[in-house]
């Protein structure tokens, strides 16, 4: 008999990440990672599975082991780790093993961190990332900004710059030097030049350049002027161009990302998909993943691959560089997460609404799923189905919306409901695994989630709202509400709750300042005051200028009129707020000013804090904090949506 979806079973599931395929493309190394409850932690480690037989093996014991990277001739495989650092410790690893397994060899240890190794074309050398700097461990002189970042802490002597090693002695170079921030790096084919994206300037930092750096005579030149955003590079087959991930800034923030061209020695950049009216990255919600760093533009042969947010789903297509004819490779009602390529076989990362995380291959039989490490846990349990609906908002756009249906439905019961509203807000809902969403349906939750103005995966003209925070996006969501009320017989209108994180939770807050509809309100990570924002977070600098429009001191009322905080008078609904006190991109200030007033003005509000938990605890938090969180959700809804 299958039994619900409990708050634990979070760590029954096994996270698949990072797929790399072999240079022949016979064999895919991946990353296993599990949760850990009694240690509270995440361990990992790395497998190997040959696509044609479908042989599994883990490769290496871990625990901490992740990122695999074959080497060109395919004999080895590089991984990052951290097995000589003592827990709590920061810092990080590469190791080399055979493909055929036995002991890896520790080829570099860094304190600050490796980040996203390529090898060489000819294998003798790894190109990585890692924080540089003298961290300050007890008073702290701050000259810049941000002085903080989230998931790091404060960064204000730190840079992060490029390094490369020799594989065989384990020397180690500092590529760049100086106030910049490297983040992304690919060699050449021929291995004489390396192409990086760096960030140049703290106070413009959406702005980033593309730059060459000629290993034989150090010369370094920049190729882009100083007016793009751009993260991911990529080289044509012969060396003679570049492609990257980025964007002209247009529509600031919300502006798509496309692919981009410019020769490598220099020139006009070209976007290869202009006419293409979508975002070319996943930003799928979901709360049962790690992250594929294999997720940017990559140039093979005659094509270039990259993925495409579509609606609900995220696509892998690819681009024919001769004809200029564009294809869907992988499609489907799913999420790719990341791909490799290798021979015209490509392996990809893939989840859907009802599965998690596993390794997919598309070759000569097709695509097909090659792993299946959470099927027997998900056979065991009352897993529910989303059901899309579409309606019209009140000026004719289309609005995506699903609903979740109580794991125990029965006919001719009303059952109270929940709104979930997600973050960004350049993110989506879709075809993306969520375990809180699950856990409430069988807790007897409807659940409803939408994409509302603001969301990715739609148009351009869809996904900006800038300066309208709290205008469009709000109707859209009331409206939606108003739609499940009216076409689903089986949700008592008298007990809805809303629950939302980052954007979500700014929504939550304005909701709850707007109407009193809603029974129930949780408000995650989130932002009340656009004015303490500004000067507190790691991105609120430049983040509310672009989307409030403006600063503080010359759009004073303006950012006034878009706080939530403005309105905590007309406030009736008991509101949860839940806040991780390590959050650097909506810092503790929101949660504590937000709790403060109502608490003040005689409301019905708690605060639940997370100590050494940044803006990510519902993602990668601590095991036990995570469950903690998910046991308040429950606990709050329980309480004024049942009665309990």
């Amino acid at each position: 008999m299958k039994k619900p979806v409990e708050i634990e079973d979070l760590a029954r599931f096994v996270f698949v990440s990072n797929a790399d395929i072999s240079p022949d493309g016979e064999h895919i190394a991946f990353t296993v990672t599990k949760i850990d409850l009694e240690a509270d932690d995440y361990k990992s480690n790395i497998w190997i599975i040959n696509r044609r037989t479908e042989e599994l093996r883990s490769l290496t014991t871990g625990p901490k082991d992740s990122i695999p990277r074959w080497s060109p001739d395919g004999k080895h495989i590089l991984f990052t780790s951290a097995r000589t650092f003592k827990p709590g410790e920061r810092g990080g690893e590469l190791w080399i093993i055979p493909k055929e397994g036995g002991e890896p060899r520790l080829v570099v240890k860094m304190k600050g961190g490796v980040e996203d190794p390529r090898w060489s074309p000819d294998g003798r050398h790894v190109i990585f990332r890692s924080w540089v700097g003298k961290e300050e461990k007890d008073v702290k002189v701050i000259r810049r900004i941000p002085f903080w970042f989230n998931g790091v802490g404060f960064i204000h002597t730190l840079r992060k710059h490029l390094f490369i090693v020799d594989v065989m002695s384990g020397e180690v170079e500092q590529l760049t030097k100086g106030e910049i921030d490297v983040t992304h790096a690919a060699f050449s084919h021929k291995g004489d030049r390396i192409a990086y994206i760096a960030k140049t300037s703290d106070m413009k930092p959406m702005v980033r350049d593309l730059f060459i750096l000629d290993l034989k005579s150090g010369e370094v030149v920049k190729l882009t002027e100083s007016n793009m955003w751009m993260d991911y590079v990529s080289w044509s087959p012969d060396d003679k161009y570049i492609i990257f991930r980025g964007n002209d800034l247009k529509y600031g923030f919300s502006t798509h990302n496309h692919v981009w061209m410019i020769p490598s020695e220099g020139g006009e950049v070209e976007d290869l998909i202009k006419d293409l009216d979508r975002n070319i990255e996943n930003a799928l919600n979901s709360d049962v993943r790690v992250r594929s760093l294999n997720n940017g533009p990559e140039w093979h042969g005659d094509y270039v691959y990259f993925l495409v947010a579509d609606g609900a789903n995220v696509h892998l297509y690819r681009l024919n560089m001769k004809t200029g004819e564009r294809e869907v490779v992988v499609g489907g009602d799913r999420s790719v997460e990341g791909f490799s390529i290798a021979k015209d076989i490509v392996a990809f990362i893939s989840m859907t609404d009802t599965e998690l995380c596993e390794v997919w291959v598309k070759d000569e039989r097709g695509v097909r799923k090659l792993t299946d490490f959470n099927g027997p846990i998900l056979k065991r349990l009352k897993i529910v189905k989303p059901e899309k609906f579409t309606f019209k908002a009140s000026d004719g756009v289309p609005i995506e919306g699903w609903i979740m249906k109580p794991a125990d439905f029965e006919e001719g019961k009303k059952y109270p409901a929940i709104l979930e509203i997600h973050g960004g807000p350049m993110t989506a809902y879709g075809h993306a695994f969520m375990h809180e969403f699950q856990l409430l349906a069988s807790k007897g939750y409807v659940v409803i989630y939408t994409n509302p103005r603001g969301s990715d995966g739609y148009s351009q003209e869809f996904k900006d709202i800038r300066r309208k925070y709290g205008d469009r996006d709000y109707q859209d969501l009331m409206e939606a509400v108003d739609y499940v009320v009216s076409h689903y017989d089986f949700i008592d209108p008298n007990r809805i709750g809303v629950i939302g994180g980052s954007y979500g939770g700014f929504m939550v807050n304005w909701i709850v300042g707007h109407t009193d509809r809603f029974k129930a309100a949780i408000t995650c990570r989130s932002i009340c005051n656009w004015i303490s924002d500004f000067g507190t977070t790691d991105i609120g600098y430049y983040f509310n200028p672009d989307q409030i429009g403006g600063t503080p001191w010359d759009n004073e009322e303006e950012y006034l009129k878009r706080s939530p905080i403005r309105y905590a008078k007309n406030v009736k609904t008991p509101l949860l707020i839940i806040h991780s006190i390590e959050d650097y991109r909506c810092w503790l200030d929101q949660a504590l000013q937000m709790f403060t007033a109502l608490k003040f003005l005689g409301k019905e509000v708690e605060l639940v804090l997370f100590p050494g938990e940044n803006h990510d605890l519902s993602r990668t938090g601590k095991p036990k904090h995570r469950v903690e969180r998910l046991r308040h959700i429950v606990r709050w809804f329980d309480k004024h949506l049942k009665g309990d």
